[in-house]
């Protein structure tokens, strides 16, 4: 195959940089592969071509899983060939086998930027800068301008509910697609929101740690607590009381601390070193 500026071979040694770095700036699709799969064969010049087509508009990385069986590990991989989709850090789709061309096409062009996405980012910045109203306005117009746009819908309903709107939040959240719902970055954004309801109707953070404090056993605070932590960016927290509430009691609020756990991971994307220690926690807990 010939050199291309929009493909490349990676292993374990560069994988973090090469697919998880890029996937920030565009979409870096990567094909787990071997010599001996004839799958393989049939794929890898379909992807090829996709990725000369869209000149840049998504990296393709390839994986030699024979012989990074480390990073086939990692992943998951259990059939050749498995192709997955990164964006922003974390996996956002995959599918395993030989697909059709159309398939791909349809699963590309549901990660890679439109124009309106621009306006999503823009929208985004200033709610970074603290101009809430603002992002909304941004939002609210972006999503009439491309109403199709799954992300810029998941984006407004999640801000909306954290702005205290939970209920306008969740009438704008019924309009994602079905399609939607196979979008990591949009499941990461409703398992959130989950959290955002469980806060709203917490006592406040620091109330929240004394009462956990004082009483190590209250379940229902430490819960909430940890919703509290995720949703200032204290990750490691949060999943703590969670795994806390695991090692307690499993049958309260029926198993509500493992499952607020394997949100969190959705959320959290996955595959960072602290969901891979957090996951071994709770999987030593359970068995």
């Amino acid at each position: 195959m010939a050199a291309s500026p929009f493909i490349t071979d990676v292993t374990e040694d560069d994988f973090d940089q090469v697919v998880l770095a890029r996937s920030h700036t565009v979409p870096v699709l990567v094909d787990f592969w071997a010599e001996w799969c004839g799958p393989c064969r049939t794929l890898m010049p379909l992807l090829a071509k996709l990725a000369e087509e869209y000149k840049g508009r998504f990296f393709l990385a390839k994986v030699n899983s024979d012989e990074q069986q480390r990073l086939s590990g990692r992943f998951g991989i259990r059939g050749l060939p498995t192709v997955k989709l990164f964006k922003n850090g974390a996996e956002a789709a995959q599918f395993v086998g030989a697909q059709p061309e159309r398939t791909i096409r349809e699963l590309l062009d549901a990660h890679i930027d439109r124009p309106s996405d621009a306006l999503l980012r823009a929208a985004l910045d200033l709610e970074t800068a603290g101009d809430y109203e603002g992002a909304l306005a941004r939002l609210r117009a972006a999503r009439e301008s491309d109403p199709a746009n799954d992300r810029l819908t998941a984006h407004l309903g999640r801000l909306l509910c954290e702005q205290g709107q939970i209920a306008e939040g969740e009438t704008v959240l019924k309009g994602l697609s079905a399609r939607a719902l196979g979008d990591a970055e949009i499941n990461a954004l409703l398992a959130r929101l989950e959290f955002v309801r469980m806060a709203a109707d917490a006592p406040p953070l620091t109330e929240l740690e004394q009462r956990v404090s004082a009483h190590p056993d209250d379940m229902g605070a430490r819960l909430a607590l940890g919703a509290r932590y995720l949703l200032a960016g204290n990750h490691e927290q949060a999943l703590e009381q969670w795994l806390a509430i695991t090692r307690t009691d499993r049958r309260f609020n029926d198993d509500a601390g493992r499952r607020a756990l394997v949100a969190a991971f959705t959320i959290l994307g996955g595959t960072s070193e602290l969901v891979r220690r957090y996951r071994a926690l709770l999987a030593a807990t359970i068995t």
